[in-house]
């Protein structure tokens, strides 16, 4: 579903992503792993289209991701971020409809607020939390909302971006269970970042490091632990020493 090859992208100085090779089969979960600041959120949003690489493709079915009508591409993808990103000023109903009720999607507002609410509730959350606001929510409230929101319009691609930061291992644990449950139902294709090691074991098929702007390991979940992989081996067991440097 989504293939990158020999992706380069710098900021000025800074080369962040240095030739990435990945593939990510159609109707799997990927998790992607690496310390902080090694570009992927930044390949992330090259997926997207939102960041254009210096050199190399990236494809998504296929066809680039930089060619073709930019709406019904992204018509394709859901997306829960990591702070939530919910709109302070909308009920969590019009939060969660909210593709529902403009551009190519477009439904009627009744249509859209049946379709909300029973993403709700399959979330875990009542019918009555869609006239809230989500300042009135708990953290993992909103999470769930923004996880209603992700999967309204029924895309066949979910990127999920640390998706347990700022919850509670119980509640995280709820939330990873939940991800995991909706990707398998709706056949979709998963990407997940995360740092959360419970939630790579919870959520993952496959998994890909990330580091120094290459993809040093990707295999299946199940050879997590026996890699053999010296940076994945540090990382996943959060030594301090090993080839990865910490900053000090």
């Amino acid at each position: 579903m989504i293939t990158l090859t020999d992706v380069h992208k710098a900021f000025g100085p800074k080369h962040v992503l240095q030739g990435v090779n990945l593939t990510i089969e159609k109707g799997t979960s990927m998790v992607i792993i690496g310390g902080s600041g090694t570009g992927k959120s930044v390949m992330l949003k090259s997926i997207l289209g939102l960041v254009v690489p210096d050199s190399g493709t990236i494809t998504v079915d296929g066809n680039n991701v930089q060619t073709g009508d930019r709406d019904a591409f992204l018509a394709r993808f859901g997306m829960l971020f990591q702070g939530g990103a919910l709109f302070d000023s909308l009920p969590v109903w019009q939060n969660v409809a909210f593709r529902l009720l403009r551009g190519a999607l477009k439904r009627p507002k009744a249509e859209a607020r049946e379709i909300a609410i029973e993403k709700l509730r399959r979330v875990g959350l009542k019918p009555e939390t869609a006239d809230l606001f989500p300042s009135e929510l708990s953290g993992g409230m909103q999470k769930r909302v923004g996880l209603a929101r992700a999967i309204a319009a029924e895309p066949e691609i979910i990127f999920f971006d640390e998706p347990t930061t700022g919850l509670d291992p119980i509640m995280a644990g709820v939330i990873n269970e939940l991800i995991r449950e909706i990707v398998t139902e709706m056949g979709a294709t998963a990407m997940t970042i995360t740092h959360d090691m419970s939630s790579v074991r919870a959520i993952a098929d496959n998994i890909a490091m990330l580091h120094d702007g290459v993809i040093k390991w990707s295999g299946p979940v199940a050879k997590l632990d026996t890699s053999g992989d010296p940076y994945l081996d540090q990382f996943i067991h959060g030594r301090a020493e090993g080839p990865i440097e910490a900053v000090r």
